[in-house]
């Protein structure tokens, strides 16, 4: 009998503690874009920086309208990434800016460049390609578009530092195949139409084990004349 009255008085003191603490008022999360974007940090961190996963890219840095038009991308599903198509699928378009404005503004550091694991003769081929192309097969230099610096234009060339060589390499190859497309014409589609395996192997090993320039910001918009007309750059 003792021990059923014990029982009982334990419960009823839980189930006061229960209501109290349902009586306490919820803390508001504070209504800042930090906190909004906390679905993001998991795979491209607290400031776009990336994680230790290869294949979620940097974010930090890139124009806004680089980001904004990869979140309208994944928010219509011409982009194709589940968990990105069903994160951003109810976000209206202005939302999808500020997210993108956000990003573009942090300036964390860059990683450590990547050690490359190819040879000196493929890295060759990608430092080739990158700064200087090859007419022959009608690939124009990745610098021409990206910038001599590598960190893009604004306000929709994206920067190609600070990302690894599987990403790059999956990106390249997306384009290639049609599996990543943009509005057109698609100059990406385009040129990574023109590499074969090895150069996409290339380049990516070379991008990837870039030092950081001293100034990460894109360039201004006109700083320098693409080599075609592309779609997702305002002519």
């Amino acid at each position: 009998m003792e021990r059923r009255w014990f029982y009982v008085a334990l419960l009823s003191v839980g189930g006061l503690g229960l209501r109290v603490g349902f009586a306490q008022p919820a803390e508001e999360a504070p209504d800042t874009m930090e906190a909004r974007v906390m679905a993001c940090v998991p795979c491209h961190g607290a400031k776009g920086e990336g994680t230790d996963n290869a294949y979620f890219p940097r974010l930090a840095g890139k124009p806004a309208g680089y980001l904004a038009n990869q979140l309208h991308a994944f928010h219509t599903g011409r982009r194709h990434y589940p968990p990105m198509n069903y994160l951003l699928a109810y976000f209206p378009e202005d939302y999808l800016k500020q997210i993108a404005e956000y990003f573009a503004a942090q300036r964390p550091p860059l990683p450590a460049p990547a050690d490359p694991a190819v040879s000196k003769d493929v890295l060759e081929r990608g430092e080739s390609l990158v700064t200087h192309g090859d007419a022959a097969a009608g690939v124009p230099a990745c610098s021409s578009c990206h910038g001599p610096h590598l960190t893009g234009m604004e306000p929709a060339i994206p920067g190609l530092l600070g990302l690894r060589a599987t990403y790059i390499s999956a990106q390249l190859g997306a384009w290639r195949y049609g599996t990543r497309t943009a509005a057109g014409p698609d100059c990406m589609q385009i040129v990574a139409g023109h590499l074969t395996e090895d150069d996409v192997k290339a380049v990516a090993a070379f991008l990837a084990a870039r030092p950081a320039p001293p100034d990460l910001a894109p360039a201004p918009q006109g700083t320098f004349i693409l080599p075609f007309a592309c779609g997702s750059e305002p002519q």
